[in-house]
């Protein structure tokens, strides 16, 4: 396996006052650690406070730099940022074409259209050059709010201008909001793609150096899918490591400073973002979890005698995961009926605590205190719903596998979040690849709420490497067997043993993708 950094090509504007362009490109690509190859498409002459001037490169002249590094430097993805002329987006929308006859090349685009003081840099050709040459090329577009109502040539709701870009062949738009203050002290992202729509929110970071914010974020997000992030979570991964870089930015001339992207973004719980189900922004307010008990062995199983068996067992916290057949029918109902209730009882009498898993309505109607619902369950859900599970007392438990899903179980105050699959598991068919020690231990370390390991965890080794990893909760589906009474007491002890263990060293800062 090649120790090779990915490489990505930026194509954009050089910055003499070393705050944009360029310059917060090459920052950003060694904050992930992937090697940018930088290709010069205009020449700026500024400082902190104007532009002076600005010449674009000559076509064969962005020709023979591309040329150079297609020989012996291939991109993963190609960025690009300011582009000077129509024959520059021309030119870039030729090179795609011929790189992906080869292999596949992502394109991230940074419509570059004027500059924060104000200096336009489109003409009514580039803008029609973009629409009909560049966006069906582009995987991932990152304009600002004015950046994508010029595109589309008028002004809509963020939403809905995301919908009307995508439907010009971009597959995913994040429409940056970090420059439309309001009392909310967030910075809210637009994110409309294949894996989810949603707004991402940050804490606004109070300061005037914020030169080089649109261009850092569009190459972290470049970066992260040539790490194989998929668009929303390399969209995740961007957020944070550009509020890191506002958080570091500082003053280099008497105007505003450059942000300074650095490592350290992905270690951080106070970076990851929130992101909505919906188009309503809302999200819980970041308050640390009053304390509780550790979840300890999770027992999964499927019906109330199985339950008894687990809680005669000394396990304190279960779910019943009772899925509904093709052909449920009314009897089969009651059954369910009579099965939540026989299990509420019972853990009622031991003071185990019991999540039910799909059947949130009939579990609340029959007293439930705990339930865990899917990612796509709660999708499902109105915005009253939600709201109404998130401030109703219920002790919910959320899936996730992904960082855009972990962003989105973050606004519902969860009693935990489950990480998974850790290992290859055959209960059910997923999309996801193994999350790995590595990654289990970087939900530990960055979810707001407790974690619980799931997925492939059959034998008191793998328990207890998932203990070691920092999870609150370990479940065990199949690997309790028919006998609890013998199975559980041992896999109880692997989990105190991991738990008392020094914790499994992560390999990198980042996570690994996920799907």
């Amino acid at each position: 396996m090649s120790d090779r950094p990915p490489v990505i090509w930026s194509i954009a504007g050089t910055d003499s006052g070393g705050g944009a362009g360029l310059a917060a490109d090459q920052r950003m690509a060694d904050a992930f650690g992937v090697h940018l190859g930088s290709v010069v498409a205009a020449i700026t002459a500024q400082n902190s406070q104007r532009i002076t001037h600005i010449a674009p490169v000559g076509s064969q002249r962005l020709d023979v730099q591309l040329a150079a590094l297609e020989e012996d430097m291939p991109p993963a993805v190609v960025k690009t940022g300011l582009l000077g002329t129509v024959e520059h987006i021309e030119r870039v929308a030729a090179w795609i074409d011929r790189l992906r006859s080869r292999a596949p090349v992502a394109l991230v685009v940074d419509p570059v259209l004027a500059a924060s003081t104000g200096a336009s840099f489109a003409t009514g050709d580039s803008l029609r050059a973009y629409r009909e040459l560049l966006l069906p090329r582009t995987t991932v577009l990152t304009p600002n709010r004015s950046e994508a109502a010029r595109l589309l040539g008028e002004e809509a709701e963020v939403p809905v201008m995301a919908q009307r870009l995508q439907a010009m062949g971009v597959p995913t738009v994040c429409i940056k909001g970090g420059d439309n203050a309001d009392d909310s002290g967030l910075s809210l992202d637009w994110l409309s793609s294949p894996n989810a729509d949603g707004w991402l929110a940050s804490e606004r970071i109070a300061t005037p150096h914020n030169h080089g914010t649109g261009c850092s974020f569009a190459t972290a997000v470049a970066s992260a899918m040539a790490l194989g992030f998929v668009s929303a979570d390399a969209a995740v991964l961007a957020k944070m490591a550009t509020t890191h870089a506002l958080v570091h930015g500082y003053a280099a001339g008497a105007g505003a400073g450059p942000v300074r992207a650095r490592p350290g973004f992905a270690s951080l719980p106070e970076r990851l973002p929130r992101m909505s189900w919906s188009a309503s922004p809302m999200f819980m307010p970041r308050k640390p979890a009053p304390p509780r008990r550790a979840l300890g062995l999770y027992a999964i199983v499927d019906s109330a005698d199985r339950l008894a068996a687990v809680l005669d067992a000394g396990v304190r916290t279960v779910q019943l995961r009772i899925k509904t057949p093709a052909d449920a029918n009314d009897a089969w109902h009651e059954g369910l009926r009579e099965q939540i209730g026989r299990s509420i009882a019972a853990c009622r009498a031991v003071d185990a605590e019991l999540f039910v898993n799909d059947h949130w309505q009939l579990a609340l109607q029959l007293g439930a205190r705990g339930l865990h619902l899917g990612q796509e369950d709660l999708a499902a859900l109105t915005d009253h719903e939600r709201h109404e599970l998130t401030h109703g007392g219920i002790a919910l438990g959320i899936s996730s596998h992904s960082l855009w899903e972990l962003c989105r179980a973050a606004t519902m105050n969860p009693r935990y979040v489950a990480c998974g699959p850790v290992w290859p598991t055959l209960t059910k068919a997923m999309p996801w690849r193994p999350q790995g020690t590595h990654n289990l231990g970087w939900w530990c370390d960055m979810s707001p709420a407790p974690v619980v390991a799931i997925g492939g965890i059959l034998d008191t080794s793998l328990a207890h490497e998932a203990a070691r990893c920092g999870a609150d909760g370990v479940c065990i589906v199949r690997g309790i067997g028919e006998d609890a009474a013998h199975t559980v007491p041992a896999f109880e002890a692997a989990i105190e043993s991991g738990k008392r263990m020094p914790r499994i060293a992560r390999h990198s800062e980042l996570p690994h993708p996920s799907l």
